[in-house]
């Protein structure tokens, strides 16, 4: 840590933190553009900032980060960019993985990942089998992912279950279906941040982040530094959370629950 990272992180309640933090990762176009460079080279920016935010999360012993790396809409991009996009997908997967061992952590993904080119697909894979005996943070990338499509696949999966007669519909609950989601086995969420100043989730996490706290910033992705993802943190602590009915309160972040089974592969 720097010395700002660690005055900052002395400040910190242990028992505050929240277990999972989710990161809508915007402005490496803007960034870009500021700069007259192509937006490619914003992107690139972009993983230096995934890279030092991953580090700091494993260092902070956060559970799980999720990051909204690739969205279903983003394929509607120019081919030009959703190559480059894959291509530095699957070079940062490379690079970090002998890091990611070293450092405990575990690889995950959520989204439909057989939308993705094989060659990136086996790099997912390569990743997720090298990691998944690591206990330490749950770093999960969101690729092809649609926060509507990933409920209506869950949804799907039920329905399939009621046809085949092996489920009631009286048995449906939301923690069922919550099992169905692609975010089965991971904490539940707490902190939602998105960068770059936009004030929307753009289809990201919509079942999970329903009692999630969000934070915003006007830092643009690729300038987005340890001494702003903990300032997340610390403005986190200071929340008074309620949850249901009960109106129960929990100063800053209530732990984060483990939900039963594997994270999803």
């Amino acid at each position: 840590m720097t010395p700002a990272e660690a005055e900052l992180s002395g400040r910190l309640d242990p028992a505050k933190m929240p277990s999972h933090v989710a990161i809508v990762m915007d402005g490496n176009g803007r960034w870009a553009g500021k700069r007259l460079l192509p937006r490619i080279l914003g992107h690139r920016a972009g993983v230096k900032a995934v890279d030092r935010i991953v580090t700091l999360a494993s260092e902070l012993k956060i559970r799980a980060l999720t990051l909204y790396s690739f969205s279903a809409e983003n394929w509607n991009r120019p081919d030009s960019e959703v190559e480059a996009l894959m291509d530095i997908l699957k070079e940062y997967l490379m690079k970090e993985l002998m890091k990611m061992v070293e450092n405990n952590i575990r690889f995950n993904t959520i989204g439909r990942i057989g939308d993705l080119p094989r060659s990136a697909v086996e790099c997912v894979e390569k990743v997720r089998e090298s990691t998944r005996r690591n206990t330490g943070t749950i770093l999960t990338l969101a690729l092809s992912y649609s926060g509507r499509n990933e409920i209506l696949d869950a949804v799907r999966s039920l329905g399939s279950d009621v046809q085949k007669g092996a489920l009631d519909p009286a048995d449906i609950t939301a923690e069922l279906l919550e099992s169905r989601l692609d975010t089965g086995g991971l904490p539940e969420l707490d902190l939602l941040i998105r960068t770059s100043g936009e004030r929307r989730i753009s289809n990201f996490l919509l079942w999970q982040s329903a009692y999630a706290e969000f934070y915003f910033t006007d830092v643009l992705w690729p300038d987005f530094s340890g001494v702003d993802f903990l300032n997340a943190m610390l403005d986190f602590q200071t929340r008074e959370r309620r949850y249901g009915l009960s109106g129960e309160k929990v100063s800053g972040g209530k732990p984060g629950v483990l939900k039963g089974g594997p994270v999803p592969r």
